[in-house]
């Protein structure tokens, strides 16, 4: 269970760096939009990540 987990926050880390790390221009652009954001856009956009997550996870995992 503890290597899944760990697994999955691994992957986490290394897709997060890809953006910044590929285009930090680009990086610096979106988290300015992201700060302009209000809490309901932030709070609909984390629940579609999270809907989003589930769904991927749904299909790969096949529960």
């Amino acid at each position: 269970m503890w290597t899944e987990i760990f697994t999955a926050l691994a992957l986490v880390l290394v897709i997060e760096g890809l953006l910044p790390f590929a285009a930090p221009g680009t990086y610096r652009r979106v988290v300015a939009e992201v700060t302009r954001l209000g809490d309901n856009s932030m709070r609909t956009a984390g629940l579609v990540l999270i809907i989003a997550g589930l769904v991927l996870l749904y299909f790969v995992r096949g529960f």
